[in-house]
């Protein structure tokens, strides 16, 4: 049988690796000229940069990708465990360094921040407490078929709910929890890794933690694009066949069951010609099984439009956005890590302007990731490249121009205010990623990051299934559609497709 997947993202390579192994015939249509969707790479001068997630978790879903395929997971990607997970800066100068060891991470929390290492060390027990509860059935089964609800791990999660946190928000479980409000702050961060509001979204997410601190942070050796790289050097080496500047144009149905896909194929024409919207050859690519790693509202609105669309469903309020500063940077910074954030003092206030104003306030909490802590190459000798991230809200066509510029200066300001230099004077070269440019270069609704927002306890079971219900053998996969977004989920996402399709 022959599959046809829409999207060279992490999900759709994933998923290609999975049916391969199931002995079908697999083809990869991808718009861009790169595989990787989000998690790509690109050259700025002297410097190299991932262009998006920079944090790596879970490594064993990638590992099984090698296993299943009977390969050696370390002739194709090598990674090393991070023994710092991250650096903390706040404005009165408090800095915390955490470490991956928990016990040590506890102690300087206490030292730093005031909050009992007892208090950390129990909130990351149940932290894996929840995520042992809930991974079973939200992350490895479509919630989406009865066999889901009736399991043995189904059950489990119904005689622990009261534990589960679903009825409260984050920030109300961990001002309850902790103490001190920089600890509130540290551990109501983690909402942000799937765009969510901490003040909104349910408690259920404090099961993130475990990921980083109880499982580990990691860095692969050739950078986040390494995953990308890894993955699909190993997909063709099963037979997949990538196709690059070949833009879907419309998957076809047939009373009810796919038929194939309307491609433009623009491989032969001059790069000028591909940035025309009617450059390339139209062809039809047959094929009776299609799974789409687009974002679903883009595959329903643009590749589905004679068919009826889950309007409730794409209809929802979109999951926050980035906005993303690639900076080139002559300097090299002791006091800086791989990960590294910069709070702000009023983070209710942030998110506010996030969520309800749609814009970016004016002190930003900011995340900077540089990878030539660790992969030297990516930076000249003494300078480091800098990815600069500011939760931005999804575009509802702002004046994007007006923040990025105010947004800018605040973010240099507050940088040189805590590092006691004048950032400015520093910035070699810069590239600028927001969320137009986003839903541009990945086809993701509005720039969202991580698709539907998940600010409400329902958020989880109003994710598109991985199937369509109407259409016969079309399927979904990646960040938008169960369970969620980012590599773990996205890489999860696969997994459960590639299960359904016998």
């Amino acid at each position: 049988m022959n599959v046809a997947i829409i999207g060279a993202g992490i999900g759709g390579i994933a998923t290609a690796i999975r049916l391969a192994n199931k002995g079908y015939n697999v083809a990869v249509f991808e718009a861009n000229d790169y595989p990787g969707g989000k998690l790509s790479e690109f050259q700025q001068g002297d410097y190299r940069f991932d262009a998006g997630p920079s944090l790596f978790t879970m490594p064993q879903f990638v590992n099984e990708l090698f296993e299943i395929s009977n390969k050696n997971p370390i002739d194709y990607f090598q990674y090393i465990q991070l023994p710092e997970v991250c650096k903390y800066f706040w404005e009165d100068g408090t800095r915390l360094n955490v470490s991956a060891d928990i016990n040590q991470f506890a102690e300087d929390a206490e030292k730093k921040l005031g909050e009992p290492a007892e208090k950390i060390r129990k909130f990351l027990k149940d932290s894996a407490f929840k995520y042992e509860i809930l991974s079973g059935l939200f992350l490895e089964d479509s919630l989406h078929q009865l066999s889901t609800w009736t399991s043995k791990k189904a059950f489990r999660g119904y005689f622990n709910l009261h534990k589960l946190g679903i009825f409260g928000t984050m920030n109300g479980a961990n001002e309850c929890f902790f103490s001190t409000k920089k600890a509130v702050q540290l551990f109501n961060r983690y909402a942000t890794y799937n765009g969510s509001d901490p003040y909104q979204t349910p408690a259920t997410l404090n099961i993130i933690p475990h990921l980083e601190y109880n499982i580990g942070a990691f860095f692969p050796k050739d950078g986040m694009f390494g995953i990308t790289q890894s993955l699909v050097r190993l997909a063709e080496d099963l037979g997949v066949e990538f196709h690059y500047h070949t833009k879907v144009e419309e998957i076809l149905v047939e009373d009810n069951i796919v038929k194939g896909l309307k491609i433009r194929d623009s491989r032969n024409e001059s790069k000028n010609d591909q940035n025309s919207p009617i450059s390339g050859t139209l062809l039809i690519h047959h094929s009776s099984l299609i799974i789409s790693n687009m974002d679903v509202t883009p595959t329903y609105r643009k590749l589905l439009p004679k068919e009826k669309h889950p309007d409730k469903i794409l209809n929802q309020d979109k999951s926050g956005s980035g906005l993303i500063f690639y900076w080139g940077i002559k300097h090299h910074f002791k006091e800086l890590g791989l990960h590294n954030i910069f709070f702000s003092d009023d983070y209710r206030t942030e998110f506010e302007h996030q969520f309800q104003k749609k814009t970016i306030y004016h002190d930003p909490t900011i995340y900077l990731n540089i990878t030539s802590k660790y992969k030297k190459d990516d930076a000249p000798e003494g300078c480091e490249n800098w990815f600069v991230l500011i939760n931005a809200p999804a575009n509802e066509g702002q004046d994007w121009e007006k923040i990025i510029a105010e947004t800018r200066q605040n973010v240099i300001n507050k940088l040189s205010r805590n590092l006691g230099v004048n950032i400015a004077e520093l910035i070699e070269n810069e590239s600028i990623l927001d969320p137009r440019s986003i839903e541009f270069k990945t086809s993701s609704a509005q720039g969202a990051l991580y698709g539907n927002s998940s600010n409400n306890k329902f958020a989880a079971f109003l994710r598109h299934a991985n199937f369509s219900s109407k259409i016969k053998n079309l399927y979904f996969v990646g960040g938008s559609v169960h369970p969620g977004g980012g590599i773990p989920l996205a890489l999860s996402s696969a997994k459960i497709v590639a299960g359904m399709i016998q």
